[in-house]
């Protein structure tokens, strides 16, 4: 299991010849809370996101994601339905509960690798109350609802 911070800047390197292909940058979510595929960005100066879906990642590691090769990237044609810092993002949204309890700010999510499945999410009330209180982690089973406002989820 794996949060997106810890994944956030971790190198892609090829299995075939371990050139570099690029850095994570965020991930691809679907509107059934599953992850679809990491972002990528690749280049020097010039910098374009790529997308490597989560079935063609070889292996997660602590200081690198491995994938067999460069057919691995495939280009993005159509924007990602949800990722969880640039397009429609959803850091910082609000968690609810399907009773309706205002949970927190989503901060963080944790995934199974191999099979994308958003297990639980991080949130946060703020600084100070993270300080005296800890931040929370909300395990799910069930699908999120994802809204424009908000996150639905069972609890």
């Amino acid at each position: 299991m794996r949060t997106f911070s810890l994944l956030k800047g971790l190198p892609v390197y090829e299995l075939a010849n371990g050139q570099k292909l690029g850095e994570v940058c965020d991930i691809s979510i679907s509107s059934d809370g599953s992850v679809v595929g990491l972002l990528v960005k690749k280049g020097a100066f010039i910098k374009k996101t790529f997308q490597i879906r989560i079935d063609a990642v070889a292996s997660f590691g602590d200081d690198g994601i491995m994938v067999e090769d460069q057919s691995a990237l495939e280009s993005i044609e159509t924007e990602p339905e949800f990722t969880f810092e640039h397009h429609q993002s959803l850091a910082g949204k609000m968690l609810l509960s399907k009773e309706g309890e205002q949970l927190g700010l989503l901060e963080d999510v944790y995934f199974h690798e191999e099979l994308g499945t958003i297990v639980g999410y991080e949130l946060t009330d703020g600084f100070f109350s993270d300080i005296a209180n800890g931040k929370r982690v909300v395990k799910t089973t069930d699908p999120p609802a994802i809204g424009k406002d908000a996150i639905i989820v069972t609890v």
